[in-house]
């Protein structure tokens, strides 16, 4: 009789461990909470960001529409840490998703370690500005030879300075270089503190305090591409689920890129605090569906290794990144299929120049 007791409790004991060990989930093995990390933070910390279709997703609540009704709850994670903030979340198993990480970011994490697989890209292109103080006697790059600039440094912001001071030929030796956020950078630029920095001029030449002296708005490769990722655990667990997040995000993209949204996606966008003008001027003159574009096409692809090279040339990594074992497409095929849009969007080639007969559809 002591025997089977003693065997009784061993099993039960066994059973509590295993128990204990494994993760919580929600009935049909659905998990209880999908959590997405945003690699930044509107003015002020405020949770709410702008600039992608993923962002707009988050301001329109689609994910938390679509998983209302099986009792998941949606949690948005915003980082005013940036993608170094992401990364370090990442690693300690806060996030299951990254909703918009910069190149350089990202490259980092692959690089040490980190285990994510890239479901589509959430946005590419754009202007890039050299912004100095009203008061700056300089025209040009050359005129701030040796004087301080400024990036947020571990950031997509920090790979964008490298190529465009090389554009210019220069190296980083020229310049003293530190390390601010966005709206720090801002800040010191109204008052004098910076001699210059990469951000959107208008609200600040609106209010006398700064001018833009360099814009260029036809360089492809000057801004990295964004990507949207899963961790490898999750989708592990929840194939189904990453589909439907897929699959709505995707819609998402499609609402975004319709041009008669502009407008009132500038306007959600402003809830981060950032200006209605400062988006209106950065995304005329382009094409929405050729900045809201989930695909991983050639261009996107070259992209993401050309920033893996120069992330090793200008020192910022020391390990191998591969990328093309990175992307599960298989998702994002998926919904495109399904939601009949395999030729919505165009496609771009290594070069940055976009493939004909393509994104010809609805």
């Amino acid at each position: 009789m002591k025997q089977i007791t003693r065997r009784l409790f061993l099993a039960v004991a066994a059973s509590v461990a295993l128990s204990s060990a494994l993760p919580i989930l929600a009935d049909e093995g659905k998990p209880t909470e999908i959590r997405l990390g945003v690699p930044g933070a509107g003015v002020g910390g405020k949770p709410k960001v702008g600039y992608t279709y993923v962002a707009t997703g988050a301001l329109r609540g689609v994910l938390e529409d679509e998983f209302r009704k099986d009792g998941i709850k949606v949690t948005w994670i915003y980082f005013p840490g940036a993608g170094p903030a992401l990364n370090q979340a990442l690693a300690n198993g806060k996030v299951d998703f990254g909703a918009g990480h910069g190149d350089l970011p990202s490259i980092i994490g692959r690089s040490s370690g980190l285990k994510t697989k890239i479901l589509f890209g959430a946005g590419r292109f754009g202007p890039s500005y050299l912004v100095v103080p009203s008061g700056s006697d300089a025209k040009t790059l050359a005129d701030l030879k040796g004087k301080t600039l400024t990036t947020f440094k571990g950031t997509a912001g920090q790979l964008q300075i490298g190529r465009f001071i090389r554009k210019f030929g220069f190296t980083e030796k020229d310049f003293r270089i530190i390390n601010q956020d966005t709206y720090s950078a801002q800040t010191s630029l109204a008052t004098g503190d910076i001699d210059g920095t990469l951000t959107s001029p208008w609200t600040l030449e609106s209010r006398g305090v700064a001018k833009r002296i360099v814009e260029i708005r036809d360089d492809k490769f000057l801004i990295g591409p964004l990507s949207f990722w899963v961790t490898e655990d999750f989708e592990k667990k929840y194939p189904a689920i990453v589909q439907r997040v897929v699959n709505r995000l995707i819609q998402q993209a499609v609402w975004s890129s319709t041009e008669a949204n502009r407008d009132a996606q500038y306007k959600l966008w402003a809830q981060s605090g950032t200006p209605y003008l400062d988006y209106k001027k950065d995304w005329e003159d382009y094409a929405l569906k050729d900045r809201v574009n989930p695909l991983i096409d050639p261009f996107y692809v070259s992209a993401l290794k050309r920033a893996v090279k120069e992330s090793k040339e200008f020192g910022l990594i020391r390990r191998e990144v591969t990328v093309d074992d990175w992307f599960d497409p298989k998702y994002l095929n998926t919904a495109l299929k399904e939601q009949h849009l395999e030729n919505y969007w165009p496609q771009f080639d290594a070069n940055g120049n976009k493939i004909p007969g393509t994104g010809t559809g609805k």
